[in-house]
């Protein structure tokens, strides 16, 4: 089973229904245990204020994500928890940046942020790209 828990800041008009769906068809490929990952969609004042805090990077950016455990570990990722739910992170997507990037690419803005947050589910899972 794969649990997605959901939160946007108030006025943010997000489907739901169509980013948790590419959750869990992109976790149902890659993972075989109990999962659950936490998506919060949110502004660019508090993203930038998470990227000072936590990257020391005074701007905004698109997408972040906080893993519980360290990624790049297996044998920390794929450990047998108490309920045997692995809890993956938090993936948190600017919603102004995700407008920005879907006028800049003639996208939707939905198609935008399930882009983001696969690409914040791939850093939880350990795999990361080239800064």
């Amino acid at each position: 089973m794969i649990t997605v828990l959901f939160q946007t800041e108030t006025h943010y008009p997000v489907n739901r229904k169509t980013i948790k769906e590419a959750v869990v068809a992109a976790l149902s490929r890659k993972i075989k245990h109990q999962v659950e990952v936490s998506i919060s969609i949110i502004g660019d004042r508090r993203m930038r204020q998470l990227n000072r805090d936590y990257r020391k990077i005074d701007e905004t950016t698109d997408v972040l994500s906080f893993p519980l455990n360290d990624p790049s570990s297996p044998s920390t990722l794929f450990v047998e928890l108490p309920d045997s739910i692995l809890r993956l992170g938090d993936i948190l997507v600017s919603y102004p940046q995700a407008v920005t990037q879907a006028t800049e690419e003639n996208k939707m803005v939905d198609d935008v942020i399930v882009e983001l947050v696969l690409h914040g589910l791939d850093h939880l899972l350990g795999i990361h790209h080239e800064e």
